[in-house]
């Protein structure tokens, strides 16, 4: 979350693309994402929330809530970035093609959580990252960017995933802007 907030300002994309950050809002009330950006002065015109799922009776019932909050800001795009919670079929319907996560892993390949430890038990030569449109199935959908890291003789799952990470910072701002590009908005004449 923190990487897309600093490449739209870095990147200029209110100017470039015509976009935004409008909100992050989190169903845990001390995500590091919502501290981090509370703590940011540079970015106080975001808005920041907390919907705490464990306030709500079903899964349904947070999602409908969930959809209010964001409709407020009325996005082109729904960003997930660490949200470790499976949408409902009618969320993931209400933002069709507006929807997009990072999954730490190379999908299609190791769908699902503990995909590093999984890498390496299954041999692989290489894991990585995918920023990917949101469908009802887990971890599916169309492919919009992937960053490949090697496995080193001796990784451990967290020396994985450290490196998994640096590159999600990097393919996850580039693809929403690449999302925004190819929407029509274009580059400034220089």
């Amino acid at each position: 979350m923190a990487s897309v907030v600093q490449s739209a300002e870095k990147g200029r994309w209110s100017e470039v693309l015509g976009v935004r950050v409008a909100a992050v809002i989190s169903n845990k009330p001390m995500a590091s994402g919502i501290t981090w950006l509370r703590s940011q002065s540079q970015f106080s015109s975001i808005e920041t929330d907390v919907i705490d799922h464990t306030q709500f009776a079903t899964r349904e019932d947070f999602d409908s809530a969930l959809m209010k909050r964001i409709d407020v800001f009325q996005p082109e795009l729904v960003l997930l970035a660490g949200f470790m919670r499976i949408l409902t079929p009618e969320f993931v319907a209400h933002y069709d093609g507006r929807l997009i996560n990072i999954h730490p892993s190379l999908l299609p390949a190791f769908k699902g959580l503990n995909t590093h430890q999984r890498a390496i038990d299954a041999g692989c030569q290489f894991a990585g990252a995918t920023v990917h449109h949101v469908t009802s199935e887990l971890d599916h959908g169309r492919i919009l960017a992937q960053a490949a890291v090697p496995i080193l003789l001796g990784d451990t799952a967290d020396a994985l995933a450290n490196r998994v990470l640096s590159q999600e910072h990097l393919i996850y701002p580039a693809a929403v802007a690449d999302f925004f590009k190819s929407q029509g908005a274009s580059l400034p004449a220089k």
